[in-house]
């Protein structure tokens, strides 16, 4: 349930950002600084995430992150001017990652009690929430409701989903406590971890904030239409992540990952070259089932480590959110936004080229 939630969210305010944008008339370049406030905030969020899972335990913290985050949603919609929306942005970077890291530790916590993998499964409904969450952005742009009403809908019946979740959970489960001991960022095998949780956010993090804008600004699509980038990607991912785990036992993590970053770069660069933004579309959703597998398979992989690996990987996880909107922007400005598109499909070769080579994916 917190993982659905937490995708529509997510979801919600990835498939209202060319209306953000248009509302406040920024261009491709000041697009990408205001993205690059909520990396920013993702990665300074750890030593707040550390803290709160320390004092709070995992429930908790998913609580107090859950309520902030959705206050911060509706402080996106309603920001007047660009500095505003920033640094909203930024607070949504702080909140969504202090609220991921939580959840992310409970359910490695407990897939290492039950010996099941099961995080490809619940990255997968996690999808599920992002698809809502694009599709419903999508008919809202259709009838011209207005990012900040949109948001305000939303939140307040997800405020009740978010306390049904906490009532539910285990309330002894203290899987992320992190903080006691040094921090690192991940040295030898743990690096590759980290270097494929950089590319994979990246990706993800790209798909997200520039699809939509690439369907518009190179097709001339509608608003209604270019979310629908984000649905088609996160749809076809969250059935590959449904199966994931299953095919995990059976072929094992690394051969998955190559052969899906494989078929993501494909499916990416197909988009760049497609003649129109239906067969984009296809792209993109070729793309979401090719990188479906690469997170939770190195989140898995790093929390089998400890939940200090974990917090690593996912620093420099969050640190692929940070400098993709700005390495985007500025590909977008020189070259265009087929370049920019075509960039992602790159970062999934060079997912294939890593994770043959991660002893820790298995």
């Amino acid at each position: 349930m917190l993982f659905v939630m937490f995708g529509f969210i997510m979801g919600s305010w990835a498939g209202r950002i060319p209306a953000l944008r248009d509302g406040v008339q920024l261009s491709h370049s000041a697009l990408s600084m205001v993205l690059l406030c909520g990396g920013l905030g993702a990665v300074v969020a750890y030593p707040v995430s550390s803290r709160l899972m320390a004092a709070l335990g995992g429930r908790k913290t998913l609580l107090v992150a859950g309520v902030a985050l959705l206050a911060d949603l509706v402080c996106i919609g309603l920001a007047p001017s660009v500095p505003l929306l920033m640094l909203a942005v930024l607070m949504l970077g702080v909140t969504a990652s202090c609220f991921d890291v939580g959840v992310n530790s409970v359910a490695t916590a407990r897939e290492k009690a039950t010996g099941r993998s099961e995080l490809s499964r619940l990255h997968g409904l996690g999808c599920a929430g992002a698809l809502g969450g694009a599709t419903l952005g999508s008919l809202m742009a259709g009838m011209r409701i207005a990012p900040a009403t949109h948001f305000v809908m939303i939140a307040i019946p997800l405020l009740f989903v978010l306390w049904l979740g906490f009532e539910m959970l285990e309330a002894e489960q203290r899987g992320g406590q992190v903080e006691r001991k040094e921090f690192r960022l991940p040295s030898g095998p743990l690096a590759l971890l980290g270097a494929l949780g950089f590319l994979a956010a990246m990706s993800e993090g790209s798909v997200a904030d520039w699809g939509g804008v690439f369907l518009k600004d190179h097709f001339g699509a509608s608003d209604a239409l270019a979310p629908l980038a984000l649905s088609a990607f996160s749809l076809t991912m969250l059935v590959a992540r449904l199966f994931g785990d299953r095919l995990k036992g059976m072929y094992g993590a690394r051969r998955l990952v190559c052969l899906g970053a494989a078929t993501s770069a494909a499916g990416l660069l197909f988009a760049v070259f497609a003649p129109n933004a239906w067969l984009a579309l296809a792209g993109f959703a070729v793309g979401g089932l090719g990188l479906a597998v690469v997170f939770p398979f190195v989140f898995s992989a790093a929390g089998k480590e400890g939940p200090v690996a974990l917090a690593g990987v996912a620093t420099m996880a969050y640190s692929g959110s940070l400098l993709g909107p700005p390495t985007m922007g500025a590909l977008a400005h020189a070259l265009g936004m087929q370049a920019a598109i075509g960039f992602i499909g790159l970062l999934s070769v060079a997912i294939v080229i890593i994770a043959g080579r991660s002893a820790l994916l298995r």
